[in-house]
Order: C-alpha cells, then structure tokens, then sequence
C-alpha cells in the first residue's frame, strides 16, 4: 500500500511517501516561503523521485489540524484536490498526534505546544506505551496513548496540568522557542525540549499514523473533509466580539 502524507499546519511545508511500513521519501521545507508556493512543487518532485504516478497512491494523509488558519486551508485544499482527482480517500491525522510521534518511544511524557497567539497553546499530554508489556525491554513495539486530548489553552494551564501528572516531559513545536522562559517559571517536573530536528511537523509521522488508520478502517471521502481548528480564527472572533457572528 502506498500513501501520501502532507502537513501545512505550521511553519513548515512537509510532505511524505510511505509504502506500507516504509518511508519511501520525505521533502519538508522551512525557509520563509508560503505553503502555497511550495506545497505543490514539493508533492510533484517527490513522487517523481520515488519513481511513482499519482494513480498508484490508495490514500492521502494530511494533518488536519490543529494550527495556521491558513496552513490548514492550504493543506486541505491540495489533499481534496488530490483526493477528488485520484479518486481516494483522505485519511485525517490530527497535527498534534503527529508532532508527538516524533518523539516516538520515549518514556517521558509527550507535549506538543503550537503557538495560539494570545498566550495560548494548541497542545496535549502523550505517552509511548509498549505493546507488549511482558516483554523483556528488547525489540519492543510501541502506541500512542493520549492522555490529554487536543484543545487550545493558556501555557500556564497546560503547565498545571503537567505539574500535576508528576511526571517528567519533553516539549515540542513551534510554540517552544515563544514560551521558553515562561516555562522555566511554571514548570514544577523535571522537562527538556526536543532537539531541532525533531521539534517541527514532519510529514513521515502524518503518513505513518494515517497509515495505521487507514488500516483500520479511519477515512473519510475527499469531498467530505475539512479542517479541525479547535477555535474561531481572528477574524470570526472579532465579528463575534462586535455581535455580528
């Protein structure tokens, strides 16, 4: 089975081919131009160097969210497009599941944070728990286990949260660099924050987590798909404020 992974949600353009448990080619780019510009390219030269045709892809993985407003539109608009046009189904991985499975195996806990504006975070609370707890360390395999779901709040109660799960935690996401120092004033439990390499979106994990969800039968028609924002974007905020919403 082949699949296309894309993820627009963030500073990041990233997208990704896997082939059943393989990732095939993986093309992320981070350099100050718009996803619009380099999202289509990108998906263009990838599956040229993986020596594929569109018509061979069963499905499409995309991040579905949360993140940029505009992001997200970008990135679902080229999967419905895709989708409509190769007439497969769109497989929707949510983009904090994805950032936290960059970090998959660890034993600490998983925070993804995405910055929100307005003090506020896109997050939720992971751990890696082996599949086979009677294993003996070696060879184990590993699942995502959400131990809070993904929601939009201020960093000090994410960081009440956490202080209160007693745990040590590693964070991820674009939201690290912004809330670095405050979190050196709120965090109570031992916390690190993921190396560069691993601290943004990385098309690869949307893919392989759609992956699984394809497999278990977690998709969704092309002209059905849309975006999961978790909140009203600026604009519909302040027609809301000004009571015209």
């Amino acid at each position: 089975m082949k699949l296309i992974g894309i993820d627009s949600s963030g500073l990041v353009a990233s997208v990704a081919i896997m082939e059943n448990d393989k990732l095939v080619a993986e093309y992320t780019v981070n350099n100050k131009k718009t996803h619009s510009q380099t999202l289509l390219p990108m998906l263009e030269e990838i599956v040229k160097n993986a020596g594929l045709e569109m018509k061979e892809i069963d499905a499409i993985a995309i991040a579905a969210g949360p993140g940029s407003f505009t992001g997200l539109r970008i990135g679902s608009a080229t999967a419905k497009g895709l989708g409509l046009a190769l007439k497969k189904p769109i497989v929707p991985v949510s983009t904090l599941d994805a950032l936290a499975y960059n970090m998959h195996g660890v034993n600490s806990l998983v925070c993804p944070i995405m910055d929100a504006r307005r003090n506020q975070v896109y997050t939720g609370v992971y751990e890696f728990v082996a599949t086979d707890a009677e294993g003996n360390g070696l060879n184990k395999e590993y699942r995502l286990n959400v131990i809070k779901e993904p929601c939009a709040v201020p960093i000090e109660e994410i960081a009440d949260i956490l202080n209160a799960l007693n745990r040590e935690v590693i964070f991820l996401g674009d939201g690290v660099p912004v809330f670095t120092e405050k979190l050196s004033d709120l965090m109570k439990v031992k916390y690190s924050f993921a190396p560069g390499h691993l601290r943004l979106q990385k098309a690869g994990c949307v893919a392989s987590l759609g992956l699984e969800k394809f497999k278990a039968g977690v998709y969704e028609d092309a002209a059905e798909h849309s975006p999961e924002y978790l909140r009203l974007s600026q604009a519909e905020r302040e027609r809301k404020e000004a009571g015209l919403l």
